[in-house]
């Protein structure tokens, strides 16, 4: 099978579309998540552990140095802790909000998946009666 036939059909069965439009979507959802907990969720966790913000976190080791011009000749050398503990609670928001879609899909697709109702197992039956009392009377 050629590459081109075989690219062709990964792309027509949908799951090109379908891996598009999820990168689109989580790079969308990034951007909300990431407004929702630099802006809503840190500023009060900030403010319950003593106004810190957790981005300016950091340990110092090297501190500027400032050269005779007032710039700085050297710049500061710092681990920024801070944003990975940002980072870790952008990640358990996340981890969080796909838990729930997924959880919500499979629960629809359960239902969906769950075969015809007692109604319509009823209707069959009555059909399949209905057919047969047809099938016996005619000669």
């Amino acid at each position: 099978m050629g590459l081109v036939k075989e690219f062709r059909e990964f792309a027509v069965k949908g799951n090109f579309i379908d891996l598009a439009v999820g990168v689109i979507i989580g790079a969308a959802s990034g951007k909300v998540v990431n407004a929702l907990v630099e802006k809503v969720i840190m500023p009060p966790i900030g403010l319950v552990t003593g106004r810190v913000d957790f981005n300016q976190l950091k340990i110092v080791l090297q501190h500027p140095v400032l050269g005779p011009d007032g710039k700085e000749a050297v710049k500061e050398v710092a681990i920024g802790y801070g944003a990975a503990i940002q980072a870790m609670f952008e990640l358990a928001i996340i981890a969080a909000v796909v838990f729930v879609i997924v959880r919500a899909y499979n629960r629809f697709r359960t239902v969906a998946e769950a075969g015809p109702s007692a109604q319509e197992k009823l209707l069959t039956e009555i059909r399949d009666l209905l057919k047969e009392q047809t099938k016996a009377a005619k000669p």
